[in-house]
């Protein structure tokens, strides 16, 4: 489904992603990971049309993301690392205009909507505007919307990202639901050791560019002489996680104290 061959990106003399090669077969939950600045959010930029590479090729759906944009674009679905709602609109305005814009039939695209917002827990707030909403709620509605279009491939960029443990848990059965009933595949990019270790049929690890290693999360845990998936990502890397990751993690232990105290 996804097929990336020597491909690279360079911006000036920083080359952001160095000749890596992968493929993702259909109906695979497949987690990129590596630190921040490793090139993840570079490569998914380049698999979904928004960014040209270097050099090397890339196949989306059997589609070139350089040459055939568009079919390429109506494949996927996906959620951004960083906010792409329109806050002046209303939730169900914003799912409503991304039906039109890839041109969901008028009674699929409001069935689509109420079982989506229903599915996120947004039905009751589809009238609200999205700029009262909060960080959790935002993200729950783009991962609604990128559904909408009932896509072949899923990219999803930290999906759960501040999202509290029920959420996550909810929206990844839900993800793996999808995948078995659909056979939709899914590329997602986490912080979250734990639950890529959950969730992946397969990993690839990527670090200043390069793709450092690839396997299901056993093998790599295996091949680090690991119990834990984020221990083998720092002996894989061969350094300690970088900034955001750390909080990151911080976060999640603390997250697990908490629920574990109630």
């Amino acid at each position: 489904m996804i097929e990336v061959k020597d491909l690279t990106k360079n911006f000036g003399d920083f080359c952001a992603v160095n000749h890596i090669f992968f493929s993702v077969p259909k109906g695979t939950i497949f987690g990129f990971l590596g630190p921040n600045g490793a090139g993840k959010t570079t490569t998914i930029k380049m698999l979904t049309t928004t960014l040209k590479p270097t050099s090397g090729t890339m196949s989306v759906d059997g589609h070139n993301p350089v040459t055939q944009q568009h079919a390429v674009r109506r494949s996927f679905g996906i959620v951004f690392q960083d906010p792409s709602l329109d806050d002046e609109l209303t939730a169900y305005e914003n799912m409503e205009l991304h039906g039109v814009l890839y041109g969901v039939p008028s009674l699929k695209r409001r069935e689509g909507i109420e079982r989506l917002l229903k599915f996120v827990e947004l039905w009751d707030r589809q009238g609200h505007f999205v700029k009262h909403f909060s960080g959790g709620m935002k993200r729950r509605l783009e991962i609604a919307r990128a559904l909408l279009h009932e896509p072949k491939i899923l990219f999803l960029d930290e999906p759960t990202l501040g999202l509290d443990p029920q959420t996550r848990n909810h929206i990844w059965s839900y993800i793996k639901n999808l995948r078995d009933r659909q056979n939709v595949t899914v590329f997602f990019t986490t912080h979250y050791m734990e639950e890529a270790d959950r969730v992946a049929d397969k990993l690839a690890v990527i670090d200043h560019g390069k793709i450092v290693a690839e396997g299901s999360p056993q093998s790599l845990k295996e091949r680090a002489k690991t119990q834990s998936l984020e221990d083998a990502f720092i002996a894989l890397t061969g350094h300690a996680i970088r900034d955001e990751e750390s909080s990151a993690s911080d976060r999640m232990r603390m997250t697990r104290k908490i629920w574990r105290g109630r």
